[in-house]
């Protein structure tokens, strides 16, 4: 089973809508049995919470589900147990290294999936409110990582 793992600040805007997205094309290619998806954020503030609701509006407007899904805080063990870690801003990947393990854990950014766009990190909607953007971003990037996985490890 192939792990993925994207982390965001609160885990409850982008790195869940990645998730989301992420899922819905796993399974629109029937490899939801092969490929494991979950988010998280640096900061505690959110834990036991649902998503957004301009997160779950965005997903609700492109039948995404995003049932069962609650924020979490990223744990040391996560970089680790993970085989692609994602973070979505430098600020979510300086916090995963400063983790026990952080240092030597395979950890990118979300925005070197698409290096022609010219944001270099998935703005936060709960802050810009732009879930648009967010969503068209994290879309794209979602399909090129799907591509990434299939190639590298199924």
């Amino acid at each position: 089973m192939v792990s993925v793992l994207f982390v965001c600040l609160g885990n409850i805007c982008r790195s869940p809508m990645a998730e989301a997205v992420l899922r819905h094309k796993i399974a629109a290619k029937g490899l939801q049995d092969k490929v494991k998806v979950d988010s998280a954020g640096t900061g505690d503030w959110h834990v036991g919470k649902i998503p957004h609701e301009g997160t779950r509006k965005l997903l609700d407007s492109w039948n995404i589900s995003y049932e069962g899904m609650t924020a979490r805080q990223v744990l040391s063990k996560d970089l680790e147990a993970f085989d692609y870690v994602i973070g979505m801003d430098d600020s979510n990947v300086a916090n995963m290294r400063k983790l026990p393990g952080g240092g030597d854990a395979n950890i990118m950014k979300f925005m070197d999936l698409l290096p022609d766009e010219k944001l270099r990190e998935v703005p936060d909607p709960y802050f810009t409110g732009n879930f648009e953007e967010v969503y068209r971003l994290i879309d794209a990037g979602c399909d090129i990582l799907l591509d990434k996985i299939i190639q590298e490890k199924l």
